[in-house]
């Protein structure tokens, strides 16, 4: 993936150091930009291996609402436990938010009533019904929440598209903060699969999957893995397929990944 390298190649010959809140340190830019087409394969990078099974079984949670590592998480993948408490919560995280984004209404008696607003099941009743709509938005930053979260969103509002003449579904990310060498490939094959989940249930095809990110950094202690990465030649991009059920049926198994051709594993720390 072309597109990602040069990413990386910019924030090294353009970043600026700076000081963070783990206290590693980073190298970075602010605002930078990428497409992906998913008619040209699955942006999974092949540069360096990427656990598409964590990133699916990642998907999957969120998709379902759930807010602990417990719930058909952790036994798969460690991505989310260096922030969970010991119970395995981590707050109202991406999946509450997408699936039970709280409101509050009166009820006859003029008294308050909880509500929760799926926001997932909204956008694809509008892609369905209002293609031409601009509204197609899902927000994970609900600012009232941010303080009970282990962590805030760093991809946190995403736009739907549709290209009526093409029947043709395009996705924007807005990310306010990208881990560069360890989290941005597992943002990019994540919301792509969303893209292609949500595509197949609107009955459109998937086309651009469009990156924007805030502030895009590259942590100090990864500059050496980066570094060899950049070395290595991108070779031609896997392709998913995903079994014809509705969108809230699908589990893994669903998923099939074909023919991905991948240079080896670079180890990156993670920053707390």
């Amino acid at each position: 993936m072309k597109e990602y390298l040069d990413l990386l190649t910019y924030i090294l010959e353009n970043g600026e150091e700076r000081k963070d809140r783990t206290g590693t340190g980073t190298i970075g830019v602010f605002g930078l930009q990428a497409r992906y087409n998913l008619a040209k394969g699955f942006p999974l990078l092949t540069t360096k291996k990427v656990l598409f099974d964590g990133v699916l079984r990642e998907l999957l949670w969120f998709l379902k609402g759930s807010t602990n590592i417990n719930e058909d998480l952790k036994q798969y993948t460690p991505i989310w436990n260096a922030w969970a408490d010991e119970n395995g919560d981590l707050g109202p995280v991406y999946g509450y938010q997408w699936r039970k984004w709280n409101s509050y209404e009166h009820d006859e008696n003029g008294v308050f009533e909880e509500h929760h607003i799926d926001q997932i099941k909204q956008v694809i009743h509008s892609i369905k019904t209002e293609p031409h709509s601009r509204r197609l938005i899902v927000s994970a930053w609900n600012v009232a929440d941010l303080k009970k979260m282990a962590l805030p969103p760093c991809h946190l509002l995403f736009q739907f598209y549709v290209n009526e003449t093409q029947r043709r579904l395009d996705l924007q990310l807005y990310q306010r903060s990208a881990d560069m060498a360890l989290g941005v490939p597992f943002n990019i094959a994540s919301y792509a699969l969303l893209l292609m989940m949500v595509a197949q249930e609107c009955d459109l095809k998937p086309g651009f999957f469009i990156h924007t990110i805030g502030d895009a950094h590259i942590y100090l202690d990864h500059l050496e893995g980066v570094k060899k990465q950049l070395q290595r030649m991108p070779t031609e991009l896997p392709t998913v397929t995903i079994a014809k059920k509705p969108i809230f049926e699908l589990e893994f198994e669903d998923f099939q990944l074909h023919n991905y051709v991948h240079q080896g594993f670079i180890k990156f720390p993670v920053s707390v």
